[in-house]
């Protein structure tokens, strides 16, 4: 009985399929991050758009970090890179989720979408694009949960960054 036990978990751990490694072809050890496209149309006063001066180089910035930080990619200069992520910030929005009973907001969601393309510089082949891709934050606005809206706008882009990373890497 113990013998049958110990087997299944011994099958059980062997079997589990979580790996810290890049899912990417051991030839990509280096990227590119390109400067972000500001994309936000925030001019057009039919629909004016949230916008926050430099919030393109802060994505960028936040990006570059993740990629330092997850380790499975250097970052590389422009004309040696194996691979080159570009991107567009293309919208910077807030949604109420939820209203005090005066009608004022308590929560709100930060959404912070980019558009992304990622090049094999070799074969100058687009790997992957995506048209709207997001990262996102809530924050409330009164309680013992409240924070500053500069704080979730932070955490906003680094959940995008952390996104944009294990896009790039688990290759999904």
């Amino acid at each position: 009985m113990k013998k049958a036990v110990l087997l299944v978990l011994v099958l059980l751990l062997a079997g589990c399929g979580y790996s810290t490694r890049s899912l990417l072809p051991s030839r990509f050890r280096t990227i590119y991050i390109e400067p972000f496209e500001n994309k936000v149309d925030y001019m057009n006063t039919t629909e004016r758009k949230l916008y926050i001066p430099g919030m393109e180089t802060r994505v960028r910035e936040a990006v570059v970090d993740r990629y330092l930080f997850d380790g499975n990619l250097r970052i590389g200069n422009k004309d040696t890179a194996d691979l080159v992520l570009k991107g567009q910030l293309l919208s910077f929005e807030r949604e109420q989720l939820s209203l005090q009973p005066n009608e004022s907001v308590q929560e709100y969601r930060l959404r912070v979408t980019v558009a992304l393309e990622l090049v094999d510089s070799v074969e100058k082949q687009p790997m992957w694009k995506e048209t709207a891709f997001a990262g996102e934050a809530t924050y409330y606005t009164v309680g013992p949960l409240a924070k500053p809206e500069a704080q979730a706008i932070d955490e906003a882009i680094k959940d995008l960054a952390l996104r944009v990373v294990a896009r790039t890497v688990e290759a999904w």
